[in-house]
């Protein structure tokens, strides 16, 4: 009798054991670090891990950078009785520039792999280890129970990319939020300015020489044709010679190369021009 009694009492608990409902997991990681609270109870600091009973949760997480106008996040979630669910969350100084995902599973009774992909903002394109498969809200039951990276993307939002593991019999279900890109304000566009300009003439040896100083007492250092234009710097006024940029600037050139021309084989002119840093020669 004491026997069946002990085998009696030991049966009772360990169904109470077994029958127990088994809690649910969570995983939360931000950036940058975060307060957590869950169901309005200070929790503690992320990366945060606790087990709780399985069922809907309020969570919220407010960041602890002080010197940065950061917005606090606030979801439900759902957790599953043995199955842990992953928060991210990157913080933004608002709810567009801020990103994130929920990763969670689900048990779908078969020996099937499911995959279900939602995100903000909707229609995103989904990519499944590189190669598109469509656009959220993207499901499917025909993926294999291995890693797999997520890529999902949309117009005018930075890329979240997520690295997850899918489970035989089960459904991973994935809520990414994509972050706002940063718009760059426009660079004012540059008004046009007239320069002066030198166009070489007719001469009767069909070039012009270009020399160190005014007049033919400089040394020669090139020749230009008739009908190119060269950029006008300054005129002596002595001897009518003509100082031109006969090279641009480059690399290791900074100021191109100038020299002297006679200015009776020249002939200044005007032209409008995009405004640079120093005009090009042409």
């Amino acid at each position: 009798m004491l026997v069946s009694l002990g085998a009696l009492i030991t049966a009772v608990f360990f169904l109470i054991g077994y029958l127990r409902p088994r809690p649910g997991g969570v995983f939360v990681d931000t950036s940058p670090a975060s307060s957590v609270y869950i169901n309005g109870t200070f929790m503690g600091k992320t990366p945060y891990k606790n087990s709780y009973q399985a069922g809907e949760i309020m969570l919220k997480l407010v960041p602890e950078a002080t010197d940065q106008n950061l917005v606090a996040y606030e979801t439900k979630i759902t957790l599953v009785a043995g199955i842990q669910t992953v928060v991210r969350r990157e913080f933004g100084s608002s709810e567009g520039e801020s990103s994130g995902d929920v990763i969670s599973f689900d048990k779908i009774g078969s020996q099937e792999t499911g995959l279900i992909v939602v995100s903000t903002p909707e229609n995103a394109q989904v990519s499944v280890d590189g190669i598109p498969q469509g656009f959220a809200p993207y499901k499917t039951s025909g993926i294999s129970p291995a890693e797999h990276q997520i890529t999902v993307r949309a117009p005018g939002y930075s890329d979240r990319v997520m690295t997850v593991k899918t489970l035989l019999g089960f459904r991973l279900s994935l809520f990414a939020k994509l972050a706002k890109t940063v718009e760059q304000v426009p660079a004012s566009t540059p008004l046009p300015v007239v320069e002066t300009f030198v166009q070489i003439l007719q001469t009767p040896t069909g070039f012009l020489r270009i020399r160190t100083a005014p007049g033919t007492a400089g040394e020669e250092i090139a020749q230009v044709k008739p009908g190119s234009t060269y950029l006008f710097l300054d005129e002596d006024v002595a001897t009518g010679w003509v100082e031109i940029q006969y090279e641009a600037p480059s690399p290791g050139l900074p100021n191109g190369i100038t020299g002297w021309i006679s200015g009776q084989y020249a002939k200044k002119v005007t032209q409008t021009v995009e405004a640079t840093p120093s005009a090009s020669a042409k």
